[in-house]
């Protein structure tokens, strides 16, 4: 198969593999002849199209054509313009309860409740890791936080039986305002008390907008053995030796701690995408779909963030939410992030990547047609505002840029455990909790072998969904249960934090 039509509807099919001109291809009936080289993961044309008609995959407009063009043309970002702009007003359209169901691929779900191997914490809550952690309340300690996880790092080594060491620098907590503020705090709040970490060394300055005992509030009823503050300025002598010995006492805490069978209806799951291709809404994002409806059929949680590349497909998420009131809050999580854009000049239409573009990728709606198949067809039962964590199990829409480590760094601080990242171009990052790369490509794959944890790229190979999804069912259970990530392989670990006001 060198082309795949996604949907009966579509008037473009999708390069498999590269194309030569002058080709005689047979797509479902239709026969169209290459009139230029198309690489692979780009589109053709199954028919004319005139100026300004649109453009037609996963059965949506995807944009509209800049010029006449016919059928066997090759058709990229140049050649199509996209059809956003502005805010809408939008009615609510509930889809029927069999939309929210897939019958051809709920049967391949296992029978019963799965268990994962996890960490059972004092307040009930559950971790898939047990690390120690090194938290700045602002950038002026980011020296101190380094030399502290090197110097425990050092003390305590770093084998298969030793604990995960990490710090998280980061450039905030002071000349900081309102909403922006806010943001910083929220996050820092959620990542110290974020249950893959068995104990916490929060370590402030003193005199930073971020006051250490605000917010040491803002933690509420907190574990007071796990999670210990130390303010730099306050500290008579050596800052380094007194967390370091606070450290000690942490770490021995922790390293007590032993995994237990945890239903998996207590797993969280981020969804994300990044360095996206033409191949991503065929292989690797369904392929998380399927995944995530199986985890809400268990009685987990999944996570979808990045709104702006919901633009062009937030109808099809808010017609799936449960109620009208979360039809509401998710048209306030779209419009506000359009007039976020609006109010700083931009576009809302604003194209993808240079490499999206290269990958396949030509408009804004393009790409959230396929990114929002990574949360498959279940009801969407809550929705968040950046920096506010879980509070209902299912679907969960979450407000973030689209932004690879703001976004990943929002899902994790939300609650997740883990986030499923797809990626067609590649990428080595990861935030806070295990970051698990999903190529959709198989040459990806091979090229990368120490970034990608998966490969989805078998699908358009011709390996059946369903056994590439049961094969990553287990991989994602085998990393709930303590397999290392490649980024936690390779200690790459950050959190960022979406910047949205002034600095002072």
């Amino acid at each position: 198969m060198k082309t795949i039509r996604i949907n009966p509807a579509d008037n473009v099919a999708v390069a498999i593999e590269p194309l030569q001109r002058g080709e005689t291809l047979s797509i479902e009936g239709v026969q169209v002849t290459t009139t230029s080289d198309v690489p692979a993961g780009h589109k053709i044309l199954l028919c004319d199209l005139k100026q300004g008609e649109n453009v037609i995959k996963y059965g949506y407009p995807i944009g509209h054509m800049k010029a006449d063009r016919k059928a066997g043309d090759f058709v990229s970002d140049a050649d199509i313009k996209t059809n956003l702009s502005g805010l809408l007003d939008y009615q609510y359209h509930p889809v029927s309860a069999d939309a929210l169901t897939n019958p051809a691929y709920a049967e391949w779900f296992p029978e019963g409740q799965l268990t994962f191997k996890g960490y059972r914490r004092k307040n009930g809550d559950v971790g898939i890791r047990n690390e120690v952690w090194i938290v700045p309340t602002v950038g002026c300690v980011n020296g101190i936080v380094n030399q502290l996880r090197q110097r425990l790092e050092q003390e305590m080594g770093t084998g298969a039986d030793r604990l995960r060491i990490v710090a998280f620098p980061h450039n905030y907590g002071c000349s900081q305002l309102s909403e922006d503020h806010e943001h910083t705090r929220l996050v820092l709040r959620d990542l110290v008390l974020h249950p893959n970490a068995g104990a916490v060394l929060v370590v402030g300055l003193g005199c930073e907008n971020n006051q250490p005992d605000k917010f040491e509030e803002l933690l509420g009823d907190y574990d007071h053995e796990r999670i210990r503050f130390m303010v730099a300025q306050k500290v008579q002598g050596d800052e380094v030796e007194e967390g370091m010995r606070i450290l000690r006492e942490l770490y021995a805490l922790a390293a007590e701690d032993e995994r237990t069978d945890i239903p998996l209806s207590e797993l969280r799951v981020g969804l994300k995408c990044g360095g996206s291709d033409g191949f991503s809404g065929i292989t690797a994002n369904p392929l998380l779909g399927v995944f995530s409806d199986f985890i809400v059929s268990q009685g987990g949680t999944t996570v979808l963030t990045e709104v702006p590349e919901m633009f062009g497909a937030e109808t099809i998420l808010m017609n799936r939410c449960k109620t009208p009131e979360l039809f509401d809050q998710t048209v306030g999580l779209v419009n506000d992030f359009k007039q976020y854009f609006l109010s700083h000049g931009e576009p809302v239409g604003e194209n993808p990547s240079p490499g999206n573009k290269a990958g396949g990728i030509s408009t804004l709606e393009e790409k959230a047609l396929g990114c929002t198949q990574k949360c498959g067809k279940s009801a969407v039962c809550g929705v968040l505002p950046y920096g506010e964590r879980l509070r209902v199990k299912g679907l969960n829409l979450l407000s973030a840029p689209g932004n690879d480590l703001v976004a990943s760094t929002a899902l994790a601080a939300s609650g997740c455990h883990i986030v499923l990242f797809t990626t067609g171009r590649g990428t080595p990052f990861g935030t806070f909790v295990p970051t698990m790369k999903v190529s959709t490509n198989s040459t990806l794959a091979a090229n990368k072998p120490t970034w990608i944890d998966f490969n989805a790229g078998t699908i358009v190979e011709g390996e059946p969904m369903r056994d590439v999804f049961l094969r990553f069912m287990q991989k994602v259970i085998s990393v709930a249960n303590g397999e290392q990530t490649w980024n936690e392989r390779k200690n790459y670990q950050e959190i960022a934090i979406f910047k949205t006001g002034v600095t002072l």
